[in-house]
């Protein structure tokens, strides 16, 4: 790659004939700089460090991540200038790298989505999820509340088209679908939100910064399905839930509030920059356009995207501006759902009354 791009410097020096007091009209070239790269292969990531000497070629050595991605056939996953080089992390064989629905597991503030993939949502909260009928978005979202439900998460999901997640009002609480159920239930999760961070500072072992971790509080998640169709039903409500929506996503993260929002597409009319650029995990699945993608990633991305054929794939940015190839856990077609989030549910409200029992009898 650099000897093809011509990436360093040379000069031409004579060769010395056989009869060396007669002048040569031989030349050959001779390197005088070549820059320093080296790579290392770990668990499954190619870590590429490229030195940066402020030489002319370094603006070709500081944006190499698509020669590579096409060249290597990898997906970059990360990328980050140090003091006097640039790292590059490449993932190659990414399907290789997708988990099953039974390895997927939150702890610690963080969500295993692939291998090497995680929504790390105490750091980097709320995620944008886009992606239309066939893409494999209503599985992710049910194998994401699955994974939450073994976690102390209260959930709280909104369905306005009535479809696959409205059948989980059958097995949990807190799942609605009409109108005046899911703006009451908005108003709910933002003043339970708006409580908690009251109640924070007021807490005896509160320091600031702390989050609600700290404090032993459990995460609340507003899981969103369809949300450009339920603000487009809303007409001239929908000036105050997007208002709410923006408190949500600005303020949540230290009381342990997050969004999960998902829609065909992230129309810009109700997910300005001044909402969307707070949802740090976004994932595109399925078939989108150049204008898709430009809404989900930002407009100055120079990520080439490419379609292939699998249910479940698209391409991620887990909040570090990489966008990766991203394949969604993989399902098997006799996992029921309903049943094991029903099971899930159940535990969960049994737990504080048994709690409360054991606390009643030692008293």
């Amino acid at each position: 790659m650099i000897l093809q791009n011509g990436w360093y410097e040379a000069e031409q020096v004579q060769n010395e004939g056989f009869f060396k007091d007669l002048p040569s009209s031989k030349s050959k070239e001779r390197i005088t700089h070549f820059p320093k790269m080296y790579y290392t292969l770990k668990d499954g990531l190619i870590h590429i460090n490229v030195e940066i000497t402020m030489g002319k070629y370094q603006d070709q050595l500081l944006r190499l991540e698509d020669k590579l991605e096409t060249g290597l056939y990898c997906e970059l996953v990360d990328k980050i200038l140090k003091e006097s080089y640039v790292e590059y992390t490449l993932l190659y064989d990414t399907i290789g790298n997708r988990i099953s629905i039974d390895e997927v597991t939150a702890s610690d503030g963080r969500l295993k989505l692939m291998e090497s993939v995680y929504w790390a949502y105490d750091s980097l909260p709320h995620m944008l999820i886009a992606g239309g009928t066939g893409s494999g978005k209503s599985y992710f979202i049910l194998t994401i509340i699955e994974a939450l439900l073994h976690t102390n998460a209260k959930l709280f999901v909104l369905d306005p088209k009535n479809a696959d997640l409205a059948d989980l009002a059958t097995v949990m609480p807190n799942v609605y679908y009409r109108k005046e159920e899911m703006l009451a239930c908005i108003n709910r999760f933002f003043g339970e939100m708006m409580a908690r961070s009251e109640e924070m500072k007021q807490h005896p072992n509160y320091q600031t910064g702390q989050n609600y971790a700290a404090l032993y509080l459990p995460a609340n998640f507003l899981i969103f399905d369809e949300y450009v169709a339920f603000m487009d039903m809303l007409g001239r409500e929908s000036l105050e839930v997007m208002s709410k929506l923006k408190q949500i996503v600005m303020l949540g993260r230290q009381a342990g509030f997050f969004l999960i929002l998902a829609c065909q597409r992230p129309d810009a009319k109700y997910l300005a920059d001044g909402i969307r650029d707070q949802f740090n995990f976004r994932v595109a699945l399925g078939r989108m356009s150049e204008l898709g993608y430009s809404m989900m990633f930002g407009s100055d991305t120079q990520k080439q995207f490419f379609l292939k054929p699998i249910k479940g794939r698209g391409y991620v940015d887990v909040g570090t501006s990489v966008i990766s190839e991203f394949y969604t856990p993989l399902v098997p077609k006799e996992h029921d759902f309903l049943g094991a989030i029903g099971q899930l549910a159940t535990k969960m409200q049994a737990e504080p009354v048994a709690d409360e029992v054991q606390a009643t009898g030692s008293g």
